[in-house]
């Protein structure tokens, strides 16, 4: 009796992204698309909360993603994630801006794609998105929390209640509801440290 294979299941999150990439380097400009639309929130998001001015973290967003257009090829699968090696161009973009005190275009330039001016309507929405961004990462990792940690991470940070009052409600110490805030903390601040 032969048994049949299997069909591969759906890719999922990051086995979605990397054959995205892969269909991209072969020409599939589409594939590159959603690759894009997935995350230029993120990206772009990355660079605002660096930079503090939404002109640069366009550009910088722009620069990133042209990057990883000249790059595709190079995007090696066994060496990591899709998404650490956008941001990893994204960091890099970053400190080469510091270093030389301006966008760098080089990507954009060998891909010979036109800059883009953003008015003032463009600046707020780059600003309007990047921060849903940061509120969808934000809202995710509050959600991965124990409800323990969850409960007093809402309680105190977000309720701005005192430690006594929330250890009363959740018969505990003061001690254990601190300690339950800071791990919660800690842990949201990795979660969203790995999405960017």
């Amino acid at each position: 009796m032969r048994v049949r294979p299997r069909p591969p299941a759906p890719a999922r999150g990051t086995d979605r992204d990397e054959a995205l990439l892969r269909s991209a380097a072969s020409g599939d400009d589409l594939a590159f698309a959603v690759f894009y639309r997935r995350h230029a929130d993120g990206v772009t998001g990355f660079h605002l909360r660096r930079t503090g001015r939404p002109e640069l973290a366009f550009d910088l967003t722009a620069e990133t993603f042209a990057a990883v257009v000249v790059g595709l090829r190079r995007f090696d699968p066994a060496k990591g994630p899709a998404t650490g090696w956008l941001y990893g161009i994204a960091a890099n973009k970053l400190l080469e801006s510091l270093r030389r005190g301006r966008v760098e275009d080089r990507a954009r330039r060998e891909l010979r794609l036109d800059p883009v001016v953003l008015e003032d309507a463009g600046f707020a929405r780059v600003e309007d998105r990047a921060s849903a961004a940061d509120e969808d990462a934000l809202r995710l990792a509050l959600q991965a929390l124990p409800e323990d940690q969850r409960a007093a991470v809402l309680a105190r940070v977000v309720d701005e209640r005192p430690y006594d009052e929330i250890a009363r409600e959740l018969s505990c110490s003061t001690s254990v509801v601190r300690q339950r805030v800071h791990r919660g903390l800690r842990q949201m601040r990795t979660q969203m440290e790995d999405r960017a």
